[in-house]
């Protein structure tokens, strides 16, 4: 059978089956198994289910204040996110008066033990009437449940059904436990729902236009988002909703009267699409716009969705003229090298063709840590022949792959960064980037751009390692001169 097992693995041999081998001889149902409980005694670095409601959906919007229901840690937790960065910008043309409001506060019940054994309503309710005095600014209170109010039972409904008919403002409460789901996938299906349930129709836009569109699943990751919409405007076409990256409240809430949806993360937004689709009949196209080749197909299929063809072309002819030569340089110098893509969700398949297509990089293995059947059977059919497919991959084997296969570079987050550092072998985030924007003709540049600056750092010649010892201190061409510390060789 086409699996593998690491010899990391050995006392779990269950992993076999979550690392998959492709052979293109294999039967299409050939697939790491996925979207179940993390094997026992694998060590995952999965995200929860709160953190996929929270950490991934809600997280982007601009002008809401949270309130997670929780023991200090989880809302701890809940102030870090990736790079949301906001605009001030309203739909209805005010702003928004506290700069990237999203990534500088969040609120919590700070439970205790008491709490835990008496229930923690009352206190949960007394934090959202704190919270909205603190920020009368935010124009709704989004409250969490965590694994300690989901076990213990508490009815947040009732509190934010009542509280925001008090308060005057919309208080959504988001039932996603840390424990509702084997990963941080199932927050995003539970955020997605009960924003299309008590959200998405009770309000109405300022105003409309027919190039109206609504941006799904994508989070302005570094300024993603205002990448794509300089595209567009340029086009003719607005984006009247976003979810919700640079998003604000109200906007998720006329989400159904955009006249196309374009669905960007297919993971964890597909849900919220298909939703308003079935009732609002409101068509989706999935649109992936990393790399030059994948953003040109997909702006002229809007444009011929709206009849705009030329001006897509326009925008087309502008953007490459500006970064095609460029590009050359960093598929000349990247040409060859083996990168692995250990993405958390889509990424590993939205980049695996591209970096192979358009830089001549060899993806030798990708990864996810919450991907579904749907997402593995893409990353399968773009990858090429014996490149390993990995599912919740934990940080030991990430590190038999290192030892054995060496690549030249690990597009990764966080957690595998500086790991991937010890065993000499360079790391890109590609989860909140480092230079980005990382989507559309300047953002594949500055990713080709990172990967060659990373790549090409002379520090990795400088480090002594048993597989790759830098020897007598050259450094691209460069020898400096060496000596003895207490028996030990250094570069002055």
């Amino acid at each position: 059978m086409p699996y593998k097992l690491f010899d990391v693995d050995k006392e779990i041999p269950e992993r076999k089956n979550h690392t998959y081998v492709k052979h293109c001889s294999d039967p299409a149902e050939c697939m790491p198994a996925c979207n179940t409980k993390t094997v026992p005694g694998s060590m995952s670095e999965r995200g929860c289910a709160f953190a996929g409601a929270k950490g991934v959906i809600t997280g982007a919007l601009k002008d809401v204040v949270h309130v997670v229901h929780s023991p200090v840690g989880c809302t701890y937790y809940a102030g870090g996110t990736k790079r949301y960065p906001t605009s001030p910008d309203m739909p209805d043309g005010s702003k928004f008066p506290i700069e990237n409001f999203n990534l500088k506060y969040v609120c919590g019940t700070d439970l205790v033990e008491s709490d835990v054994v008496f229930g923690g309503m009352k206190k949960l309710r007394q934090s959202i009437i704190d919270a909205a005095q603190e920020f009368p600014e935010a124009n709704a209170i989004y409250a969490y449940a965590t694994c300690t109010t989901g076990l213990i039972g508490d009815d947040m409904d009732a509190v934010a059904k009542e509280l925001t008919a008090e308060l005057g403002k919309d208080v959504v409460v988001f039932n996603a436990p840390g424990f509702a789901g084997p990963s941080q996938s199932k927050g995003h299906h539970i955020a997605n729902h009960t924003i299309f349930e008590r959200l998405v129709g009770t309000q109405e836009p300022p105003t409309t236009t027919p190039y109206d569109i609504g941006l799904i699943g994508e989070y302005n990751i570094d300024g993603d988002l205002w990448v794509l919409e300089s595209y567009l405007k340029e086009m003719g076409i607005r984006i009247i909703s976003r979810f919700t990256g640079d998003a604000c409240h109200n906007e998720i809430c006329f989400m159904h009267r955009a006249k196309l949806n374009l669905v960007r993360c297919q993971r964890s937004a597909t849900y919220i699409a298909d939703l308003i689709k079935e009732k609002y009949d409101i068509p989706y196209i999935n649109v992936d716009f990393f790399s030059t080749e994948y953003c040109a197909e997909n702006l002229r299929t809007i444009g011929e969705y709206f009849g705009l063809e030329k001006k897509a072309e326009k925008v087309i002819a502008d953007r490459m003229k500006k970064v095609g030569p460029e590009l050359e340089f960093y598929r000349e110098k990247l040409q060859g090298k083996k990168v692995y893509i250990f993405s958390g969700g889509p990424k590993s398949w939205h980049l695996a063709i591209p970096l192979e297509k358009e830089l001549g990089i060899k993806v030798t293995a990708v990864a996810s840590q919450f991907e579904h059947e749907d997402g593995y059977v893409k990353m399968k059919n773009r990858v090429n022949e014996g490149t390993l497919i990995v599912d919740d991959p934990n940080s030991m084997e990430l590190e038999e792959m290192i030892t054995n296969d060496r690549p030249d570079l690990i597009l990764a987050g966080i957690k595998e960064k500086y790991m991937a550092h010890k065993l000499g072998v360079p790391s890109l985030m590609i989860h909140s980037y480092e230079n980005g924007p990382y989507i559309g003709f300047e953002g594949f540049l500055n990713l080709a751009k990172d990967m060659y600056s990373n790549i090409y750092n002379p520090v990795w010649r400088m480090l002594e390692f048993e597989e790759n010892p830098a020897k007598n201190g050259e450094i691209e061409g460069i020898t400096e001169s060496i000596e003895t510390i207490n028996g030990t060789e250094v570069a002055k």
